[in-house]
């Protein structure tokens, strides 16, 4: 691979997790300090991310890889993108009261965005002749961009510091998210050719395009078991991305956003410590590894606090980078070494469907009505036990695994980890 494309597909991962990062982190700060919405209508806020997921699918196996170059319909997708992220920082910038279009123009954002996440690997795959010695430098610049991201709100333009969010500065990071997105989208034009991976006049089958031949997976015992407990562990998860950043805010950490970038640096951490662990524990008690640290850092916020007992607010959040490496990872391996090599996409195409859509569009609905059955006045809200109902929802999802999943009767899985 040439240097210059090497370069290429950097800039493209850093811009595309700092679009997202820009305004994802803060986005229930924003909505309930600035727009005065309820819970619920936080979640439904949030749950576009699910229902991007659930369509993404569609517009990749229908149009990208049939019609026409990834490169130029990521270019159009993030133009898009930043004209709406652009409406939604407007909206901010004329009222404090919730308004419907905020929804509908994230929904049809995210429906969008969600594509580009598989639009972005399959331009640097084509590029590559070898996938798992030179793709691992190229993503990490995603999780570069998130945290810088973090970083530039935090500690740069302060838009996170209290004196701030009362003052509305919030919806800033729209704006910031909108000018890399028209960056990213120009740019896009410019990154390698790629050209679409099915021929034109091709037989379309439904069922490759909606990944159904995956289900089949779903007669084996086990794996039916996993695929539950992808969706239901998502409940939890969807608590953290929904009120993490508000919840430190209101109790007064400083730089939240910025701290909360932890959990990335982290992440990059515990995936390389994640081949040793698979190799010397195995897929079952990685997982619950995985699913026994949501419940640990939720009780870590619930007890915690922005004084004396920062130091478990920090280890809470620290503690992402086993949460989503020794679950979501491990995850994605066992699914595709019970895939086999007809059925690898589809397969793991089902197990996003199953967090990031089924899971975590369920997750956001219930932790939308636990926040205002716990509120306790204007933007107010009973934290210790927003934080506890999710920490008992993880425990129960990690014994019933611990019980029910046989790895007894499982064929080794292939334990490598490429890093």
């Amino acid at each position: 691979m040439k240097f210059t494309t090497r370069l290429q597909l950097s800039a493209m991962m850093f811009l595309e997790f700092f679009i997202w990062g820009a305004w994802f982190v803060t986005l229930g700060t924003f909505l309930i300090n600035n727009l005065n919405a309820s819970g619920s209508q936080t979640a439904a806020v949030f749950s576009t991310q699910s229902w991007g997921a659930i369509i993404a699918p569609f517009i990749i196996g229908l149009i990208a890889d049939r019609y026409f170059n990834a490169e130029k319909i990521m270019g159009i997708l993030h133009l898009l993108g930043a004209v709406l992220l652009y409406q939604v920082y407007h909206i901010g910038s004329v009222t404090n009261v919730y308004p419907p279009q905020v929804f509908y123009y994230l929904l049809v954002y995210m429906i969008l965005f969600m594509p580009t996440l598989a639009l972005v690997n399959s331009i640097s795959f084509n590029q590559m002749t070898n996938t798992e010695k030179q793709f691992p430098p190229i993503r990490v610049w995603g999780t570069i961009g998130w945290i810088v991201a973090g970083l530039a709100i935090s500690l740069v333009f302060l838009w996170d510091s209290s004196q701030s969010v009362k003052g509305g500065l919030m919806k800033n990071t729209f704006l910031l998210a909108s000018i890399a997105s028209l960056i990213l989208g120009i740019f896009s034009f410019t990154l390698p050719k790629t050209p679409p991976k099915i021929a034109k006049g091709t037989e379309m089958k439904v069922s490759e395009v909606l990944g159904l031949d995956a289900l089949k997976l779903l007669k084996d015992k086990n794996f039916l078991i996993f695929f539950i407990a992808s969706i239901l562990i998502c409940i939890p998860l969807a608590f953290y991305y929904q009120y993490a950043n508000l919840f430190l805010q209101d109790i007064g950490m400083k730089n939240p956003t910025a701290k909360m970038s932890l959990g990335q640096f982290f992440e990059i951490f515990f995936l390389l410590l994640l081949p040793f662990f698979f190799k010397k524990f195995g897929f079952k008690v990685t997982i619950l590894a995985g699913m026994l640290a949501w419940a640990i850092r939720y009780a870590l916020f619930a007890y915690g606090n922005a004084g004396d007992l920062t130091f478990m607010l920090i280890i809470g959040i620290i503690l992402h980078g086993i949460c989503y490496d020794f679950f979501f990872v491990s995850g994605q391996i066992y699914t595709d070494a019970k895939a086999g090599v007809k059925f690898k996409s589809a397969a793991q195409g089902l197990i996003t469907l199953a967090t990031y859509g089924i899971g975590m569009l369920i997750g956001f609905e219930i932790a939308g009505l636990i926040a205002d059955a716990y509120k306790t006045g204007e933007n107010t809200f009973d934290w210790k036990m927003i934080w506890i109902i999710p920490s008992i929802i993880a425990f129960i999802v990690f014994l019933l695994f611990a019980i029910f999943f046989n790895d007894k009767n499982e064929k080794p899985v292939d334990q490598t980890v490429k890093i």
